[in-house]
């Protein structure tokens, strides 16, 4: 009951963090470039004693609801597809150990891009969107090493209130 009310919070969160996202302009004329906020709660949920089941779950639920909430159908297609690529290569990225949170992340970040680009290919029907890759593989990696930076600072806190919850 008490993992079902954190998850809860967290989807919250996420839910909060898309909607500060969709008011932010950061687009710099290149379509699908974001800060990816919500993606920390994503890190977070891997590296916080919970698993993938649980960051996927939060990770769906997020892109569904949030999609309905401030986009359209097409906006949920294209992050799920990031957000599918993007945690399985956060989760491999995690499980190889070499990685630190900030290295996760921006895998996450570059992925979820590649993911976005790979459906926006079948989508309009031809590759010259991905001439767009570059750019979007360097936003990936900027703003997945800044989250990366933020969870990796907020990771001792969390594990300080877990161990007073804990006693």
């Amino acid at each position: 009951m008490k993992r079902t009310a954190e998850l809860g919070f967290l989807l919250a969160v996420a839910l909060i963090l898309s909607y500060v996202e969709s008011l932010i302009p950061f687009s710099f004329g290149i379509p699908g470039i974001k800060l990816g906020l919500p993606n920390a709660v994503v890190l977070l949920l891997l590296y916080d004693h919970h698993g993938c089941r649980e960051a996927a779950l939060v990770n769906v639920l997020r892109i569904v609801l949030s999609g309905f909430m401030f986009s359209n159908l097409y906006t949920i297609l294209y992050a799920l597809a990031g957000g599918a690529l993007s945690l399985a290569a956060m989760v491999i990225g995690k499980k190889l150990g070499f990685f630190s949170p900030v290295g996760v992340s921006v895998l996450g970040g570059v992925f979820h891009n590649i993911g976005q680009i790979t459906v926006a290919m079948f989508v309009v029907e031809t590759y010259a969107v991905s001439s767009y890759l570059p750019v979007l593989i360097a936003s990936g990696t900027l703003t997945g090493a800044l989250l990366g930076i933020v969870v990796m600072e907020m990771l001792p806190y969390l594990q300080q209130y877990r161990k007073v919850q804990e006693s």
